[in-house]
């Protein structure tokens, strides 16, 4: 008798969430944490504070969802969007206390942070410079071997994680195009977000299901996807996120939350 092993594809729904500032209300949050599988939580450099910190990680826990941290560069002023160019201990220590600052509230509420994404100009820029990149993940494996790395697929930062065994997780954005190179498109060209839901959700499955990058251009490049970020700051991020969970479910693949996925688990 011939037996057939089904595998369902498993995906992770990741999203920047409780980035309260002059830039971005967080009043969609707790209907996100209701949709995605990971949050990645501002931790006060580019946004956020102590009190959105806990409303995250406490609503995240009702909803199992995961916690990560995602550091920026201490610039509230620019949203953590304008490149800045610090020594590599800066670095570091940017990096170091802002885990710190989200494990120690994560605390109260029995929780761990789980992983690590960055955010903003120091993640593009850590895309595209191996230096940094290097410097980045040297940090975050110090940290913890068992903090899993988000990264974005195809960039620097997976290249510099992988020559150091590091726990990866590659994503892609929902919500963005991206360039011929596999970089994204940069937020100050017209056509560099997608905001319309039926359109974001036909990028997200064409991509997670031929396992590779559709630039704007109509290029596809080849690339690992574990997860899809969708910003929690976009305006329509909460009917995005629904749109593309849905029609994930409905094309058969399996959500799961990062630390649970079954790359992680062996």
């Amino acid at each position: 008798m011939l037996y057939l092993t089904i595998i369902i594809m498993e995906i992770n729904i990741n999203c920047d969430l409780g980035e309260k500032s002059k830039h971005h209300s967080n009043k969609h949050d707790p209907d996100l944490l209701k949709i995605v599988n990971s949050a990645n939580v501002a931790c006060g450099y580019h946004a956020g504070d102590e009190e959105t910190m806990s409303q995250v990680i406490e609503i995240s826990k009702k909803n199992d969802v995961s916690i990560g941290a995602h550091p920026s560069f201490n610039d509230p002023e620019n949203f953590g969007r304008e490149r800045m160019y610090l020594s590599s201990s800066e670095i570091e220590k940017l990096i170091i206390n802002q885990f710190e600052i989200l494990q120690k509230i994560a605390s109260k509420y029995d929780e761990k942070v789980s992983h690590i994404k960055p955010h903003g100009a120091l993640n593009n820029m850590a895309c595209e410079d191996i230096e940094l990149a290097t410097i980045l993940a040297k940090t975050i494996k110090g940290i913890s071997k068992d903090l899993i790395y988000l990264v974005p697929t195809g960039s620097k930062m997976q290249e510099a994680a992988k020559k150091l065994d590091m726990r990866i997780a590659c994503e892609i954005f929902a919500d963005r195009n991206y360039e011929d190179d596999g970089n994204l498109v940069s937020r100050k060209k017209p056509h560099a977000l997608i905001t319309d839901p039926e359109i974001a959700k036909k990028h997200v499955l064409t991509m997670v299901k031929n396992q590779s990058l559709n630039c704007h251009s109509g290029k596809q490049i080849a690339c690992e996807i574990d997860s899809v970020c969708i910003h929690g700051d976009n305006i329509s991020s909460l009917s995005t996120a629904k749109s593309i969970k849905d029609n994930l479910l409905n094309n058969g693949l399996k959500l799961t939350k990062l630390n649970k996925m079954e790359k992680f688990l062996k």
